[in-house]
């Protein structure tokens, strides 16, 4: 009875981590369930030293800003204290909170909604006593902002960018000499956004990658 047992817990252990690699390969149902975290193959794969969390406003035809989230009536927390959008890192999900905030309150007619990105070092984090323990100067936190995304009331696409710590990675290795010569003599490629996926008549529109409408690339002042 034992050995069936033994059996039957290792070939359901082996089938159950087959199935997180065969969806994460193929990329099918990777998000169905909170479960998937634990299945498919690439969990834990890494940590940065900053926090971020995600604001979502509309912009009035008279220049008001309102924010979306949290809604009037409050967030949605699954998972602790932490807000739904929050975990979104994708921004799968930011339209449909935005319209659903909109849909179920009154307000003037809105122009656009941005989605702003607020990032902070983690040191900052840490509780009071634990900061003087390891640092000599006050703690100061401050907060960077930056947009991540515009969209029109529908829901179209204006404008999408990458978030903060990836946005300041690309531009430290655009400015290291060394990595930009290496760049040079590499061979030629194609970067496709995934947000193109499966939409050929964007990725037939030389405005989708080349700075006009319906722009991907990074946001520049």
């Amino acid at each position: 009875m034992r050995r069936w047992l033994a059996t039957g817990f290792i070939t359901s252990y082996l089938a159950f981590l087959g199935w997180g690699i065969v969806s994460h390969a193929l990329k099918f149902q990777v998000f169905s369930h909170p479960v998937m975290y634990f299945t498919v193959w690439d969990m834990f794969c890494g940590w940065q030293a900053y926090e971020s969390r995600i604001h979502i406003v509309a912009e009035g035809d008279s220049g008001t800003f309102y924010e979306l989230s949290p809604p009037p009536w409050g967030d949605f927390a699954p998972f602790g204290d932490l807000a739904r959008v929050h975990y979104d890192a994708l921004g799968n999900s930011f339209v449909r909170i935005a319209q659903n905030t909109l849909k179920n309150t009154e307000h003037e007619p809105i122009r656009r909604m941005l989605v702003v990105e607020e990032c902070w070092q983690k040191k900052y984090n840490l509780p009071e006593h634990l900061w003087a323990m390891r640092f000599d100067e006050p703690k100061d936190p401050k907060s960077y902002f930056w947009l991540r995304a515009t969209f029109t009331p529908e829901g179209d696409l204006m404008y999408a960018g990458p978030d903060f710590v990836g946005y300041h990675a690309s531009l430290a290795v655009c400015e290291n000499p060394r990595l930009m010569s290496d760049a040079k003599r590499g061979r030629p490629f194609f970067s496709v956004n995934p947000a193109l996926r499966g939409d050929q008549s964007l990725l037939n529109d030389p405005s989708a990658w080349a700075g006009g409408p319906n722009s991907l690339l990074p946001y520049t002042h």
